[in-house]
């Protein structure tokens, strides 16, 4: 069996009962994939050869009805609509429908090549960032490995084609101490509470727009994060390690303690609409409050999120124990926190290994 290279992809060889015989293996001619295809892809082929199963499974191919995207979408959608969180559900399916649809509705899944999966990635790649593209490629991907599973391909082509590199989408942008509480105390009386709990506890959004009454402790000073809210779903909180307790500090129990005054005792969401009902999203919270509340103080936008950035890089640049601002934050463990925010970390001005001129 001989691999051969014509118009920059990866071709095989071979003879079979005397039969001279070509097939393209859809790759690229590169070094990677050469060495994919003599280590995998040559040896599979010479077994099923020798045990008369290649041109059996390839006629077999022909003869099956295989589905089209569209069609086998909903299968997908329905083998994991007990699995994943409603949320999740959905957001995927707008993804299939935005960004997976257009283009591979009407193809059959034994069609698409490794080629096809590389162009339109490439394609998504020229308008979105690397970690929204393997968002992306996640939904289309579990498709391919879902027909795979029922053993309508024999193979996702989708092993084939790098991932693109997932780069930080947000940009870290923290504001100083100073601008905290002049944000804070610009805002209207029954939102400076909002912003206080983002500001002085690193919270996510999400996190507090569902937060209750009953969540707060106040003899222990805690605040239980056991939610969170988006799109007007409530979910559990972002992961295991979300839920959690997080301190109420002094600079934000004057606050909490001035919105309870201010709000209707039988409320159940500590931030309600003036139609009393829970924020559904933050996004009319940064429309109507957030963005003109920056504009009138002359502060360079940046999204709420900058909150809990915020509240991180103060604290760990002012010496905080970084287990300590892991544990508010939600995170699985310290050295994600300092993966984030190493160049906070406050260096004192001393002299290093002292003891080896002893």
């Amino acid at each position: 069996m001989t691999l051969t290279s014509r118009n920059g992809k990866l071709w095989i060889t071979f003879y079979h009962q005397s039969t001279r015989h070509r097939r393209s293996l859809e790759l690229d001619d590169t070094k990677k994939n050469r060495k994919l295809a003599e280590q995998q892809i040559i040896p599979e082929i010479v077994y099923k050869l020798n045990h008369g199963m290649f041109f059996n499974s390839e006629s077999k191919q022909q003869e099956k009805k295989v589905p089209i995207v569209a069609e086998f979408a909903k299968v997908s959608f329905e083998i994991h609509s007990r699995i994943r969180k409603e949320l999740t559900q959905r957001n995927y399916w707008r993804i299939y429908e935005l960004h997976i649809e257009p283009h591979f509705a009407k193809k059959r899944l034994d069609q698409i090549k490794a080629s096809d999966i590389a162009k339109w990635q490439n394609d998504l790649l020229k308008e979105r960032s690397g970690k929204t593209v393997r968002t992306i490629r996640t939904v289309f991907q579990t498709i391919l490995e879902d027909a795979m599973m029922d053993e309508i391909i024999n193979f996702n082509p989708f092993k084939r084609v790098k991932a693109p590199i997932s780069t930080e989408s947000r940009e870290k942008k923290p504001f100083l101490m100073d601008e905290m509480f002049m944000i804070i105390d610009a805002m209207p009386q029954l939102m400076q509470c909002y912003f206080a709990i983002g500001f002085f506890t690193g919270m996510r959004t999400g996190e507090i727009i569902g937060l209750q009454w009953n969540d707060i402790d106040w003899d222990e000073r805690i605040i239980k994060v056991l939610r969170s809210r988006r799109q007007g779903t409530e979910t559990k909180p972002k992961t295991k390690s979300s839920i959690r307790d997080v301190e109420i500090l002094d600079a934000l129990l004057p606050y909490l303690e001035k919105h309870r005054k201010l709000c209707d005792t039988s409320s159940v969401y500590i931030f309600e609409t003036y139609m009393g009902q829970p924020f559904n999203t933050c996004d009319k919270i940064s429309s109507h409050y957030w963005k003109p509340t920056l504009q009138k103080l002359g502060i360079p936008y940046r999204n709420l999120y900058q909150m809990r950035h915020s509240f991180a890089s103060l604290m760990i640049s002012n010496g905080e124990d970084i287990l300590w601002v892991s544990n508010m934050l939600g995170h699985k463990d310290s050295s994600m926190t300092l993966e984030k925010y190493a160049r906070y970390v406050k260096r004192l001005d001393k002299k290093r290994a002292e003891f080896l001129s002893k």
